[in-house]
């Protein structure tokens, strides 16, 4: 008799286990979630065209539970004057709500504000004379307000305006 409740314990020991451990497994996130991060949110051109890439195809990175909401450049025109900034406020917005839910916010904010203006001066190259300032001086614009009321709104924890 001893060996017949053996054998029924065994098999729910294991099953229980079984089950924890997978259910653990799957609500875990890659441990280098934060390494993918920062590496799509660099101030140089090879992170923006590997975001943009990434952001092509979510999908492929649903393991990692980014957020990849946006709402481009918040209340400011996306596109002002004619020039594109949106992809550069997509990536802004990223950055930002990623290192806010890692709880780095405040460590990386200044390199995402940066990379925000790089990405924005990268649009501005494709332009010549008085577009070229004009881009300029608009990203520059962009920048600064970010970089001011980013920093006003990361302390009360809203989200920011890029």
């Amino acid at each position: 008799m001893r060996r017949r409740g053996a054998l029924p314990f065994a098999a729910v020991a294991l099953a229980v286990t079984a089950t924890f451990l997978s259910t653990g497994a799957a609500s875990a996130e890659p441990a280098n979630k934060e390494q993918l991060l920062g590496s799509w949110t660099q101030t140089d051109e090879g992170s923006q065209s590997a975001w943009l890439s990434a952001a092509g195809d979510q999908g492929q990175y649903a393991e990692y539970g980014f957020d990849w909401s946006t709402d481009y450049c918040s209340y400011s025109p996306d596109n002002p004057g004619g020039f594109a900034f949106s992809n550069a406020c997509a990536r802004h917005d990223f950055g930002y709500r990623n290192y806010k839910a890692l709880g780095a916010f405040a460590a990386h904010k200044s390199r995402l504000d940066s990379a925000f203006y790089e990405d924005m001066k990268r649009v501005c190259a494709a332009y010549s004379g008085e577009q070229r300032t004009s881009c300029d001086n608009t990203a520059w614009y962009y920048y600064k307000a970010v970089s001011w009321l980013g920093s006003a709104k990361a302390q009360d924890g809203a989200a920011h305006a890029a």
